[in-house]
């Protein structure tokens, strides 16, 4: 039995312009269970970016709600929704973002810093991720002495260091080659079978094909939801 884990009812989401309002998410719904792999689909603009942010406390919708594991995100201030970001949510963008000037291993570490454990569960933490990530091997590297692909496992790392059950990926695989895209869909593959909830907006094909869900969005609205 798969229990309800997002709720998405209504959500639009509207930007002010010179020339009147732009809705980047008009009257979006949709519900996926726990545990579920999603890909979002959908031209340039269509809102995929927008309702990954908002489903990850990036931003917040006009009017609608989102429901996230029965908490409901309009509810939230913003201490309490960076909480939610940094305990529930797991980022993974299209450039890695990674800072040039920390190794892997501090990079990965930065989520961290303000959480109340002890500096050993900290490490321990770290090379689990690092591990999982398969990019243990170039913990002490800097990002600019690492592929494309290495930067986005290690970027996979940091985003789930802290274990969260959502993972919500934006192109992950856009600035990649064949072979390193693969690897990273093969991580957010492996992350989900291990029960997570991975949400992946995607151009790509193979990416798309791999999920088990797909929501296709247009001009900001939910025209397709196959699975």
């Amino acid at each position: 039995m798969t229990t309800e884990y997002i709720a998405v009812s209504q959500v639009t989401r509207a930007y002010q312009r010179s020339n009147g309002s732009l809705n980047a998410l008009a009257e979006a719904s949709f519900v996926i269970p726990q545990g579920q792999l999603v890909g979002i689909v959908g031209q340039s603009g269509a809102g995929k970016s927008t309702l990954l942010n908002i489903i990850g406390g990036l931003d917040r919708p006009t009017s609608g709600q989102v429901l996230v594991g029965g908490t409901d995100l309009r509810a939230l201030d913003d201490a309490t929704l960076a909480l939610y970001r940094r305990q529930t949510v797991g980022f993974v963008f299209q450039a890695a973002n990674l800072i040039p000037a920390l190794t892997v291993l501090e990079n990965v570490m930065l989520p961290l810093v303000p959480v109340r454990i002890s500096d050993d569960e900290k490490l321990a933490r770290v090379e689990r991720a690092l591990d999982e990530a398969n990019i243990a091997h170039r913990a002490s590297h800097l990002p600019g002495e690492l592929s494309g692909g290495e930067q986005q496992r290690a970027a996979v790392a940091r985003a789930i260091v802290n274990e969260p059950q959502l993972i919500l990926a934006d192109e992950p695989t856009g600035e990649l080659d064949v072979e390193n895209a693969n690897r990273v869909l093969e991580l957010l593959l492996r992350l989900h079978q291990e029960g997570r909830t991975v949400l992946i907006a995607s151009h790509d094909a193979a990416t798309i094909n791999a999920t088990e869900r797909v929501l296709r969005l247009e001009d900001g609205t939910v025209i397709g939801d196959r699975g």
